[in-house]
């Protein structure tokens, strides 16, 4: 279904629940100031009324997948306060003074082990870490989170409007659970996005950070880059100029999903089963998994939309980043390990010329026959790095330890 056709779709359905409620409503004054206050919010709300999904089914749904998982772990939602109009803190730029809570799971693991904390990335959440908690947490102190707004995390109304904003909704409420749960030193891996935002978090408080992961990390590549000229090339067409003002327009692949209704999870499947199926770079889901798997993802990417509306803010078209990592290189503090997918689209070349202006250890390990969810590809290979990573956390002697068999070094 091409977007315009969907987007005019869209509108006939929200078109036709606005009739319904105006027909229904009655012509006492106290009914029509009740319509008014209806008629000010939000229309996704009326959309949502069709859509199969809450969060409490988010949660259950999380649940199932993580079946998968042998190693014991604790479910909470990690209550980070509130910020009613006036607070100082940007995250909670929102009408409601409700409390926020972030999703979050812990792993059982043996005592003195090193905290690892994982961070999804852009329209993921921490289940699609499933096939990876077992051999971590024989390791680590495994603790995953929903990134505020996405998840089973609490998904206040997304109102920033800069780059600089919307960096502080995620980095702001990340220090804030940090807080809640008494952590002071731990190793912090992000994918993409997520790998974005641990970078960013990392870079404001390098304190509590004694290693940095970044698995497939979007924001190291800019548009100005030469190898890059396509994009500037595609945005002339006519092609190009539509979807950059869908872009612009903050038109997200969870809308697309929640304009289908009860249609959203046969698109989702196709999707899982295309993407870890028949055209996996790696290691194929079991069915088992692929069900499991989209059962979660539906959930989570057609619940309210929240942290995905973060997306034109901190990216442009290309998602080439408006604020490059690549330029905050030479303030790195802390040591950092890249892991790239041998055809992930995220460009590790990127890292490459970071780490020529980092003053911290740097190193990038490559996974061959691995994409863009390289933990998801090739779950051992992924481990073999994760752990080659924190030698010098889990080793007696680190300097000795020689690349693990199956990686490259770039």
């Amino acid at each position: 279904m091409n977007l315009r056709r969907l987007s005019s779709r869209m509108a006939d359905e929200i078109s036709r629940s606005a009739q319904r409620e105006t027909f229904a409503a009655s012509s006492t004054a106290a009914v029509a100031a009740e319509n008014a206050k209806l008629k000010s919010k939000s229309i996704w709300p009326s959309v949502l009324r069709w859509i199969p999904t809450s969060t409490d089914k988010i949660i259950a749904a999380e649940k199932r997948l993580l079946s998968l998982v042998k190693t014991p772990y604790v479910q909470e939602r990690v209550n980070i306060g509130s910020g009613p109009p006036g607070s100082k803190v940007r995250w909670f730029r929102s009408e409601s003074n409700e409390e926020r809570c972030i999703n979050t799971v812990s792993f059982d693991s043996k005592e003195g082990s090193p905290t690892l904390v994982m961070i999804h990335g852009y329209g993921a959440s921490q289940g699609f870490f499933f096939r990876n908690f077992d051999a971590l947490a024989s390791r680590f102190r495994v603790i995953a989170i929903d990134q505020l707004g996405w998840g089973g995390s609490s998904r206040p109304d997304f109102t920033c409007k800069s780059t600089e904003e919307t960096e502080a909704w995620f980095i702001d409420s990340f220090e804030e659970w940090r807080k809640a749960k008494n952590l002071s030193n731990f190793i912090l891996l992000g994918h993409s996005f997520g790998g974005y935002i641990a970078s960013k978090y990392a870079l404001k408080h390098p304190e509590h950070v004694q290693h940095l992961i970044l698995v497939g990390p979007a924001g190291f590549s800019s548009e100005s880059d030469t190898k890059f000229q396509w994009v500037t090339q595609f945005k002339a067409t006519w092609k190009g100029a539509i979807f950059n003002h869908l872009w612009e327009s903050n038109f997200t692949p969870q809308k697309l999903v929640r304009g289908l209704g009860p249609l959203g999870p046969n698109l989702v499947r196709s999707y899982t089963s295309t993407r870890f199926g028949s055209y996996s770079t790696g290691t194929t889901l079991t069915e088992e998994e692929s069900g499991l798997l989209t059962d979660y993802v539906y959930h989570t990417l057609a619940a309210k939309a929240s942290g995905e509306l973060c997306l034109k803010y901190i990216f442009s078209f290309g998602a080439f980043a408006r604020s490059p990592l690549i330029h905050s290189a030479p303030d790195w503090k802390v040591p950092t390990t890249f892991i790239y997918g041998y055809l992930d689209w995220m460009n590790y070349q990127g890292a490459q010329e970071a780490g020529k202006h980092m003053k911290v250890p740097c190193e990038i390990i490559r996974v061959p026959e691995a994409g863009h969810f390289v933990f998801i590809d090739q779950p051992d290979r992924f481990h073999s790095a994760v752990l080659y990573a924190c030698r010098r956390f889990l080793s007696p002697d680190p300097d000795v330890e020689s690349l693990p068999e199956g990686l490259t070094s770039a």
